[in-house]
This record gives structure tokens, C-alpha cells and sequence, in this order.
């Protein structure tokens, strides 16, 4: 007996003469098709998208030290210039830099009465602070009005290019923050909490920015006999031992397969039971219809 392979074929074929298409189906068969192809092109975006897992950890630097910390500030003065103004760098470990000069541009504003400092510098990992003041000056100016805005103020690696990253302006919270309408005579306090981050992408290339929140206080440098200081912008910063961690990862690509199959198989099984009970009840709507005129 010649051996058939064909009587493995679970999917029997109908011939087209035993089957009837009908209007319903055909729109039952389009709907299907649109609705597949809508959740094929969602699966292949969740596919191609990289999903980034997150966890905490105790930071315990190595070999008990650690690099220091990158940081940006950008930041205008409006009304004190800038042969006055400068950034003083002090913490924990007896760091004290007046007028710190290095990676510093200072460009005049507000017609030369105010000035835009932007800067770059690193801190240890240790409590401290920076600020704005005059305090390298050789003069002092005779107003020491210190209402200003902060371009721009970040820590660490920069997070341009990282898409996914979440919660993105925790990395820059105190951008565009317009300190204007504060009294002349204030001295400004900005209590900064820095959370250490880790993001590694999907070649396994880890970036480290900073996350960091802040809380704003002032208060009046003067006293009532003309003592105190001329105001200052102040950050004081902590650091908070617990690292943040951000890993992309892809999809894997069995699980790409199965989801497609699941997607593609339970639509048109779904797209065939409503389409039996439509032509099953219009049926037996024609023969009751029928039965009615006879």
C-alpha cells in the first residue's frame, strides 16, 4: 500500500463550490483584518521599544571613595554685574574655592547691569554647597539685589538621547525656575537632595546622572544696625546612599512569536464565532420570516 503523507493534514481542505460568501463576512473579514494589523504594528512597536526595569540599592562606593561629582549650572543675575559676581565652592572634607574661575564663561545682561554665569565643576560626594555672591569681588556693589533665573542646573551625566528614561525632569527640576519676584534684600536657600543614578542601555554602556530634589527658603543677610552680608544664592546639597538604577531591556523574541500567533489566532477564531452566529440567527430568521407567509 503506497504510503500517503496527506493523511496527516489536520486542515482539510472545502472545496470553494460547498462554501457561500456573504456580505456580513466580508465586512466581519475586514474588520478582522484592519484589527489585526493594528495589533501587529503595537506588538512589533513594544518589540522594537526598549522597556526599562528600575532598582534600588545601598551605594557603597569602591574601595571606599568615589570620582566626584559633574556639575552644570546656568544661571542669571539680573541686577548685580559681573565684575561682582562669582561661584564660591565649599563641604565637608575642608574644601573652600572663592571665585572658582575654571569652565566658567561670565556674559553681561540686562544692559550690563545684571550677568549670566554658566559654569562647570565638580564636587565631592560629601554634604556641602555652592553659591552666587560677591564675596571674591575686590568692591562690593551698592545694591546687592540678588533676584535671578536658573536656566539650567544638573548633576552628573547628561540624559540627552536616553528616551525612556523615567521621570525626566527629576534630573532637572530647577530648570527655567524664575526667581524674580522675590524682595531685593533676600538671600536665597535652595536645600538640594541628590538621589545617584545608574542608566545602562542596551550595549550594556552605563551613564550616571543625578536625580535630585529641592526645597526654597530666604531670608534677610542684614541685621537691624547694618551688620550681615550682601545676599547670596545658595545650594546645599546631601547626598542620599541609595542608588537608583535604570536598565533597558528588549523583549524577548520567542515571546515576540508567541504574542504574534496569539494575536493573529484568537482574532480570526473570535472573527469566526461572531460571523457563525450572524449567518446561524439571520438563518433562522429567514425560515421563521417563511413560516409567517406560509
Amino acid at each position: 500500500m503506497q504510503f500517503d503523507i496527506r493523511r496527516f493534514d489536520i486542515y482539510r481542505k472545502i472545496p470553494k463550490d460547498l462554501t457561500q460568501p456573504t456580505n456580513t463576512g466580508a465586512a466581519i473579514s475586514l474588520a478582522c483584518i484592519s484589527f489585526i494589523s493594528t495589533l501587529l504594528l503595537i506588538e512589533l512597536y513594544y518589540f522594537i521599544t526598549p522597556e526599562v526595569a528600575s532598582e534600588l540599592f545601598v551605594d557603597i562606593p569602591d574601595s571606599g571613595h568615589a570620582d566626584r561629582i559633574p556639575v552644570h549650572i546656568d544661571i542669571t543675575v539680573l541686577n548685580i554685574g559681573c565684575q561682582y559676581v562669582g561661584i564660591d565652592i565649599q563641604d565637608d572634607l575642608g574644601r573652600h574655592e572663592v571665585g572658582f574661575i575654571d569652565n566658567t564663561l561670565k556674559t553681561p545682561e540686562n544692559n550690563g547691569a545684571g550677568c549670566r554665569i554658566n559654569a562647570s565643576f565638580k564636587i565631592n560626594r560629601v554634604p556641602g554647597n555652592f553659591h552666587i555672591s560677591t564675596h571674591s569681588a575686590s568692591s562690593q556693589p551698592a545694591d546687592g539685589d540678588m533676584k535671578h533665573v536658573i536656566h539650567e542646573l544638573t548633576f552628573g551625566d547628561t540624559i540627552k538621547g536616553f528616551r525612556q528614561i523615567p521621570n525626566r525632569k527629576a534630573f532637572h527640576p530647577l530648570r527655567r525656575f524664575n526667581n524674580t519676584n522675590r524682595p531685593s534684600h533676600a538671600s536665597h536657600d535652595y536645600l538640594l537632595k541628590i538621589v545617584p543614578t545608574i542608566y545602562e542601555d542596551l550595549g550594556s554602556v552605563r551613564r550616571y546622572p543625578y536625580q535630585f530634589t529641592f526645597f526654597y527658603r530666604e531670608y534677610n543677610p542684614y541685621q537691624p544696625h547694618g551688620g550681615g552680608m550682601i545676599p547670596a544664592i545658595w545650594f546645599r546639597y546631601d547626598l542620599i546612599p541609595i542608588t537608583v538604577k535604570y536598565t533597558e531591556h528588549r523583549q524577548k523574541f520567542y515571546t515576540f512569536i508567541t504574542s504574534i500567533c496569539a494575536v493573529v489566532g484568537g482574532s480570526f477564531t473570535v472573527a469566526s464565532i461572531i460571523d457563525s452566529l450572524i449567518f446561524t440567527a439571520s438563518e433562522l430568521f429567514k425560515k421563521f420570516e417563511i413560516g409567517k407567509t406560509t
